[in-house]
């Protein structure tokens, strides 16, 4: 089989590049309204409750476009859904921007989670068809390893920016990084190997290429559902990913703002941390997966540190420094073992259909941020004692205590749910093996 090498590999990577830096933009708005949040308190005049649900509404869609997302990438392509998500997520980007009412900032928020939905299960397929098997765990990884680079700037940088520009300035220069993400996912990007003029990566390594589909995307769909094998992975990104994405992206500011009297850039040091462990810690999951030949025990070691550290944060006493920033690691690198589940989910679905196991899964993570965003702030407003500073309403340490076991209790599904995921051996169980 004659094709150059040397070619695959730069439109490989090129094609994986764009797709990158759409994924980063998606992980930047997913953040973003945590360290922006004194901003749109005081711009819209707003509760901890309404603030949540303004941040969740970005979530509610994207968790509502999961599925969808996984049908789009198995029978439409990833070129053709994810320029259409930039392009949505581009004008919702600068809606929300330059929205004078907390209504239509929500609609810009609305917009912004529909376009990005379908990027990251877009991306994932994009792996599996231009990827060799025995490397997706890794690649997984360092995937969400490079879409956490979006959480980063979302945080310590994105703080320092606020100083020399408005939230509304940079919301419209991502917006305009969307639009411009979406023209270059039009021009470059391929659905498929073949669709660039070489062989399937299987065909590569002198196998057949996998089976495509036969039959209607609904029966398909309707297989993909009532796999029972997929449903752990939806879980555990539910409790833990879920979870994690709606504190760090949201309620880590206001706590550490709210109990020790902290300012925002020094707030955000300890997000940045997070997600950072958070970035290592998908990498490493990954990469010990791979190696071991095994996905179970990497779930299971990484769901029980996750619950025990929100454990040690609710219940043991600490102060900014140090331990703080440990404990701040330690929930990030620990939760970056839900990975995991992607691989788990391609696994125990026909190839072809891998779009729509993943898709399935990542939903989980985004219910679970989305009913934990609103949810994390009504407990809030329940114990909260009417006290306002600079237009603030300021919480005690112990209206957050009441709201991060919440957080545990989600942590404790994840890690039941990774008791019940099925071994793979990182190996496809619907086919014969090579």
């Amino acid at each position: 089989m004659h094709f150059k090498q040397q070619r695959f590999l730069w439109i490989r990577a090129s094609i994986y590049s764009i797709l990158i830096f759409a994924y980063i933009s998606v992980f930047f708005h997913r953040m973003a309204p945590a360290v922006v949040s004194a901003e749109l308190m005081s711009s819209f005049r707003t509760s901890a409750t309404s603030l949540g649900s303004l941040a969740a509404m970005y979530y509610y869609i994207y968790a509502l476009m999961q599925i969808p997302s996984g049908v789009l990438a198995d029978t439409l392509g990833n070129r053709q859904s994810i320029t259409a998500g930039n392009l949505i997520a581009g004008i919702g980007s600068i809606v929300f921007a330059t929205a004078e009412t907390i209504e239509i900032a929500s609609f810009g928020r609305f917009m912004v989670g529909l376009g990005v939905s379908v990027i990251f299960v877009g991306l994932m397929k994009n792996n599996a068809v231009w990827f060799r098997d025995r490397v997706y765990g890794l690649v997984s990884g360092f995937t969400i390893l490079m879409g956490n680079l979006g959480s980063v700037l979302a945080a310590k940088p994105l703080s320092v920016l606020l100083n020399f520009w408005s939230w509304r300035d940079i919301f419209i220069a991502m917006g305009l990084v969307s639009l411009s993400l979406a023209a270059l996912t039009a021009l470059f990007v391929r659905n498929r190997p073949e669709d660039a003029g070489f062989p399937s990566v299987r065909e590569m390594d002198g196998m057949p290429s996998h089976a495509e589909r036969h039959q209607h995307w609904t029966k398909d769909l309707f297989k993909v559902v009532s796999n029972i094998a997929v449903w752990p992975g939806f879980w555990i990104n539910f409790g833990m990913a879920g979870g994690l994405f709606a504190f760090a992206g949201l309620w880590a500011i206001p706590l550490l703002r709210d109990s020790f009297g902290m300012g925002r850039d020094e707030a955000s040091l300890y997000t940045t941390i997070t997600l950072i462990s958070l970035a290592i810690g998908t990498l490493a999951a990954g990469w010990i997966s791979d190696r071991l030949g095994l996905r179970k025990p990497v779930i299971v070691f990484s769901a029980a540190i996750y619950a025990l550290a929100w454990l040690a944060i609710i219940f043991l006493p600490w102060q900014p420094g140090l331990f703080a920033m440990t404990l701040f690691m330690l929930i990030g690198i620990s939760g970056g073992g839900f990975v995991v589940t992607y691989p788990c989910a391609k696994e125990v679905t026909q190839p072809a259909l891998s779009g729509m196991a993943i898709s399935l899964v990542n939903t989980g993570l985004f219910l679970g941020a989305a009913i934990m965003q609103p949810l994390f702030g009504w407990v809030l407003d329940l114990g909260w004692d009417g006290k306002v500073v600079n237009s603030l309403n300021l919480y005690s340490w112990q209206n957050y205590q009441q709201a991060m076991l919440l957080m545990l209790a989600f942590a404790v599904i994840a890690f039941i749910s990774a008791l019940a995921i099925k071994e793979t051996g990182c190996k496809n169980m619907t086919l014969e093996h090579d």
